[in-house]
């Protein structure tokens, strides 16, 4: 049976990573969810629900990601703006075997992407492996 590995990315240009770690955790038979929360938004754009550049990034970011996976099985998908939400709405869907956050380093992170890893690897009941990008 193959592995389930949904790939949640707020990292800007994750496919350098994707290829690679899917491979290595899963295989090429891996079947794959690709979640870009649209996190990359400011505190004043979330407060009035302006949420058009974010989301149009983040379908960019997914499609990304899901074009650099070593698998046919693969799904990309644009997330809440909260990425703690988007891991929780993907897993409602997408019972994954592991959870693979993409994040840029904390200095380049948006308000809602800092601690991410850390804070999935609490949260969810799933194995969560935060690998930070260039």
């Amino acid at each position: 049976m193959a592995r389930r590995i949904l790939v949640v990315t707020t990292a800007n240009d994750p496919q350098e990573s994707v290829e690679s770690l899917v491979r290595e955790r899963a295989g090429e038979d891996a079947e794959v969810r690709v979640v870009a929360p649209a996190s990359k938004i400011s505190w004043l754009d979330w407060l009035t629900n302006d949420e058009d550049a974010a989301r149009t990034d983040a379908a960019r970011r997914a499609e990304a990601a899901s074009g650099a996976a070593p698998t046919e099985r693969v799904e990309a998908k644009v997330g809440d703006v909260d990425p703690m939400q988007a891991i929780e709405d993907a897993l409602r869907s997408f019972p994954a075997d592991e959870v693979l956050v993409l994040t840029p380093p904390e200095e380049q992170a948006e308000w809602l992407e800092q601690g991410l890893g850390e804070l999935a690897q609490r949260r969810f009941s799933v194995p969560v492996t935060q690998i930070v990008t260039r």
